[in-house]
């Protein structure tokens, strides 16, 4: 019943949105729809259904992870949001006063595409058919690609299309990938029967799967998904999609929806583990995660957009995930713990980034200067979250990057240690220049710092998400501990 809803509600309600006129009623339920959808979420924690067999819904350890992240950031960007779609309304009414054509269709295609891209979420965070996680994912880039566009802006037009190309890409990938997977099962069920592509159907059979076609269908998979997530080289189009987003997009986009992606990924490693192929899996892991943070290393420094900073920075981290996943033991935990750090500063700083492009009126990082003189509160924040995105103690975000280089250490990998280190240090260098700029100095003469209703409410998003990721670092809570165990061990970690 409560998973029914949590994959039904969100649609309806962005259907519903569609609909609606008042702009009021509209706001009204997206931030309705946000509240239950957590409500729900945590009933799910709460009374987790079993799952097993064939059946195309449930909620397991690593769906359940990465929908509470979902929902947790749904809810902060929809309160951030409701600044956001004021002062939108503002300026568009402010420019149909000077004679500009004035509609209220943004909006609602903004409230209502929102909607549609938490449920194409939800629906991949409890897909179990793999099949079907395909087309959940593939959902995700459809409804999100409206808001990409949301400014309606000759750049903002470039990243849309950039990102429908190169995604579409990617899912084909995975599409193919999904083939190759119904080929290694077709004669691994009982009597040479196909098995179905059932995630509890295919670790049962997997010791019978034909391991050619497994591997094929996980290279694939990986590229495909991979893309979607942002692992380099696949990354380009996530760099133009977060600079040219509205900054709530970018925090879903960067702190959810990559995740789900990493979720497809996920679901083919553990096939792959349970068929004995692990350490062929592992090893292109590993791979993969070290050639994401060194791509995201080379453009960080010197970097010029701090949008695109923070682009890079989750090219980054998921690069990292990866490696984790990759490096096993301790690694997975980590990984799973790393999850859930990322999201809440990656979403955190995209929030306070939009804070800051809205009075500075500009993304390049040698004209932002002052912040913490001119906006205390959000320069507060915005050095907050460089502490957080860098691994900084006593931020969450430290322990669980020490658990992946303690990871490899107990594998005797130091190659793959001392690799990660220099590499997590130049990317600290490249952040804490371009943080530390923006913050201090000088604020420009003439800026005319926008005394705006919704900018303490703005505020009020980033600075829980971030108190959340001081709290996951100075203390964490037995329960999450032991749901952080049980997904490691899903992952074939420790």
């Amino acid at each position: 019943m409560i998973t029914g809803t949590l994959l039904i509600l969100p649609w309806l309600a962005g259907l519903l949105a569609f609909a609606l006129r008042p702009a009021g009623l509209r706001r009204a339920l997206l931030v309705g729809t946000a509240l239950a959808h957590l409500g729900l979420t945590g009933s799910l924690w709460c009374r987790r259904p079993s799952v097993g067999g064939t059946g195309w819904f449930g909620p397991d350890g690593p769906g359940l992870l990465f929908l509470g992240i979902t929902s947790g950031l749904f809810l902060a960007a929809s309160v951030y949001a409701l600044g956001y779609l004021a002062r939108e309304a503002r300026v568009t009414h402010r420019d149909f006063e000077e004679g500009f054509l004035f509609q209220n269709e943004p909006e609602r295609v903004f409230v209502g595409c929102l909607l549609c891209f938490l449920g194409a979420m939800t629906l991949v965070c409890l897909s179990r058919e793999l099949g079907l996680l395909w087309v959940a994912v593939e959902a995700t880039t459809l409804a999100s690609a409206p808001l990409i566009y949301f400014h309606r802006h000759h750049r903002s037009l470039e990243a849309t299309w950039k990102y429908l190309l190169v995604c579409s890409v990617g899912i084909a990938l995975a599409l193919l990938g999904n083939f190759f997977l119904g080929m290694a099962a077709a004669r691994a069920g009982s009597n040479g029967q196909p098995v179905p592509l059932s995630l509890d159907a295919l670790l049962v059979a997997a010791p019978g799967l034909q391991m050619p076609w497994l591997k094929a269908a996980f290279i694939l998979l990986l590229i495909g998904y991979g893309t979607k997530m942002g692992l380099a080289p696949m990354h380009t189009w996530l760099p133009d999609a977060h600079s040219e987003s509205p900054s709530v997009v970018s925090a879903l986009l960067s702190g959810a929806v990559l995740n789900c992606a990493f979720l497809g990924i996920l679901r083919a490693y553990q096939v792959c583990a349970a068929a004995g192929q692990g350490e062929f899996a592992r090893e292109l892991l590993i791979l993969f995660g070290l050639l994401s943070m060194g791509v995201a290393a080379v453009f960080i420094l010197g970097q010029t957009d701090y949008k695109r900073l923070l682009a890079y920075s989750s090219v980054e981290h998921m690069g990292i995930l990866a490696l984790g996943v990759g490096l096993g033991g301790a690694g997975a935990f980590g990984s799973a713990w790393h999850a859930i750090n990322h999201s809440l500063t990656k979403a955190a700083l995209f929030l306070v980034a939009g804070n800051i492009l809205t009075v500075y009126q500009t993304k390049s990082i040698h004209d932002v200067r002052g912040v913490s003189h001119a906006l205390p509160w959000t320069g507060a924040l915005w050095t907050a979250g460089l502490l957080a995105v860098t691994g900084t103690p006593p931020f969450g975000s430290f322990h669980s990057e020490l658990l992946i280089l303690k990871a490899a250490l107990d594998g005797h990998q130091g190659w793959i240690a001392g690799l990660y280190l220099a590499l997590l240090g130049l990317i600290f260098v490249g952040m804490a220049t371009a943080f530390l700029r923006m913050a201090q100095g000088r604020t420009p003469g003439g800026l005319e710092v926008q005394r705006l209703q919704y900018l303490g409410l703005a505020q009020a998003p980033p600075a829980v998400l971030l108190l959340l990721v001081l709290a996951l670092g100075v203390h964490l809570p037995e329960g999450l501990r032991l749901w952080l165990q049980e997904v490691a061990h899903a992952w074939g970690g420790a």
